[in-house]
């Protein structure tokens, strides 16, 4: 069996550990857990870090189409790989869930995100495991696009932290059960 786990973001030291690049925080997580490293990819237009974990063969990717494209990358790997939509994992930001809670989707909209939207555009469907983490909405009038964009603030780091180690968990779960159902009763909230 082949996975394709893939963190949203946008490439560029400029956004690294941004509100926004939550799925990169969770891919470059496994990755440094598993000591893989990502590689570029110019075809599939993401970086790729390839590894093995409870027996699956994993894709970790990092889309380097900037979020409002990233379906394009999802999409060619999908493709090329030969896989079904059941294989994938989107991990992402979510606006209107608190600092670091956690979701777990097998289907639904985009709910705004345009990241998502692109997804669900280049693959025809809805119905794709994802996984939210809250990055909270703005506060005192901050401009939604400048709190996507901007690092998260000690308190909300704490809580970041610990919800990366529970999707990490939750992943790891998934591989071994091969049920999404399961990590959602399981891990949600």
């Amino acid at each position: 069996m082949v996975k394709l786990i893939v963190g949203l973001g946008n490439p560029g030291s400029k956004y690294h550990e941004t509100r926004h690049n939550i799925g990169f925080m969770l891919v470059d997580k496994i990755a440094e857990t598993v000591k893989e490293s990502f590689t570029a990819d110019k075809i599939f237009k993401a970086e790729i870090a390839t590894t093995r974990i409870n027996g699956e063969k994993i894709f970790l990717v990092k889309p380097t189409t900037f979020m409002n494209k990233s379906g394009e990358a999802v999409h060619a790997l999908l493709t090329y790989f030969g896989l079904d939509v059941k294989d994938l994992i989107v991990v992402y930001d979510d606006l209107d869930m608190e600092v670091g809670k956690v979701r777990f989707r097998q289907k639904g909209s985009a709910g705004g995100h345009n990241g998502i939207k692109s997804i669900i555009a280049h693959l025809g469907t809805q119905e794709f495991n994802r996984i939210k983490i809250g990055i909270g909405r703005p506060q005192n009038g901050i401009p939604v696009h400048h709190h996507v964009l901007t690092k998260f603030d000690n308190d909300d780091q704490i809580s970041i932290l610990q919800a990366l180690d529970r999707v990490d968990n939750a992943i790891n779960f998934y591989l071994q059960e091969k049920d999404f159902l399961k990590v959602t009763q399981k891990y949600s909230g």
